[in-house]
């Protein structure tokens, strides 16, 4: 991937043209929206591999706008919001975002979250893997690293980067038992941070695309007062 293009929306043009100024110079290219309506029309002209949503702007919010963007894109997600409970956080992530990121915010702790999700979108992304297969089967499941695909009792499913990250951490290393703060520690490969609730809602969410809680033969098993893991 030689240009790395990220799309900022936010009504506040302020606080646009600080993320930009910041972005561009760590060399990516930035498109800016003032409304969902102009960055959803930006993400059909232009390859976006990354996008920045506030949270509370007129019309279609940034929650409403992520949920558009995951009916047809895989790109990471981070939402800005003034916002800083922990209902409005699980909200965020509950939509299919990728990170939250709280106003006022540090720019280089945004430039630091956009880094470590652009490292993982890269490394699942197939276009910029070897052809080398590389599959988990266990129980209903099969996960393959090289083309970030997941099938579960013969019905694909379609996971952000996020989650699969997850799902593979654990199908890779079956039986072993992952705390919260190990798997953030992993999958976000940063230092631990409000971890729990952030895991816990990808967990939820990983599970309800899989219908996980539907099966009694459970893939991701929760271990309680500890963690989670896949059973061999």
């Amino acid at each position: 991937m030689s240009q790395i293009n990220i799309l900022v929306v936010d009504d506040e043009k302020e606080i646009a043209e600080l993320v930009e100024i910041h972005l561009v110079s760590d060399g990516y290219k930035v498109f800016k929206a003032e409304n969902a309506e102009e960055g959803l029309k930006i993400l059909e002209e232009e390859e976006i591999h990354l996008a920045l949503l506030d949270i509370m702007m007129p019309g279609i919010s940034g929650l409403e706008m992520c949920k558009k963007i995951r009916e047809t894109k895989n790109i990471p997600i981070i939402m800005l919001s003034a916002k800083s409970s922990d209902l409005d956080k699980i909200l965020g992530l509950g939509t299919g975002a990728d990170d939250y990121v709280t106003k006022p915010f540090n720019p280089l702790e945004l430039t630091a979250r956009v880094k470590s999700q652009l490292r993982r979108y890269t490394q699942f992304n197939p276009n910029n893997m070897e052809n080398n297969k590389n599959e988990i089967s266990i129980k209903g499941l099969t996960i393959n690293k090289d083309n970030h695909k997941v099938i579960i009792y013969d019905e694909e499913v379609k996971l952000t980067p996020i989650e699969f990250d997850i799902l593979y951490l654990l199908a890779s290393n079956a039986g072993k038992v992952f705390s919260t703060d190990e798997i953030f520690e992993k999958v976000w490969n940063e230092k631990v941070y409000e971890a729990n609730n952030t895991v816990m809602v990808h967990i939820r969410r990983l599970r309800g695309k899989m219908k996980d809680d539907e099966r009694v033969d459970k893939i991701i098993t929760t271990v309680w007062g500890v963690g989670y893991k896949v059973e061999k």
